[in-house]
């Protein structure tokens, strides 16, 4: 099943993130610790979109699809914003306390934890996250 969702570049849009999610979670039978799991990557590199991707004060907007096939979620979130490749982010040093960490990095951080595999590419000009999640005995 394919599913999309265009989002502008405006924080106050994430609750429709979260029911898109959970609609398509409970329609293919993901159980809830998954689709809590799904919910907050996606929040996570949505956000990240919405807050770095374009000049302050201007309007971007941020596509989701969803394709679920075979026990496996597809996730491509894409953007024309300004390129960034978060998989070429350092991991980040949990066993520091959060006064020693830097600040950034835990939102790919949990992504990268929470999905079985993420890819980014620069494409025409758009940035493309490609996030995979396999969920044996779920999927309809």
């Amino acid at each position: 099943m394919q599913h999309h969702l265009t989002l502008p570049n405006d924080i106050n849009t994430i609750p429709q993130l979260g029911t898109f999610v959970e609609g398509i979670c409970e329609e293919t039978g993901v159980s809830m610790e998954n689709t809590m799991q799904l919910n907050l990557a996606l929040e996570e590199a949505v956000v990240n979109v919405m807050s770095y991707a374009y000049p302050e004060g201007t309007t971007g907007y941020v596509d989701i699809d969803i394709n679920t096939v075979d026990h496996r979620m597809c996730i491509i979130i894409s953007d024309s914003g300004k390129p960034f490749d978060p998989t070429t982010k350092e991991e980040v040093d949990i066993t520091l306390s959060a006064e020693q960490r830097p600040i950034g990095g835990l939102g790919i951080h949990l992504i990268r934890n929470i999905m079985d595999e993420v890819a980014y590419e620069r494409k025409d000009n758009r940035n493309i996250l490609t996030l995979k999640k396999y969920l044996p005995n779920s999927l309809k």
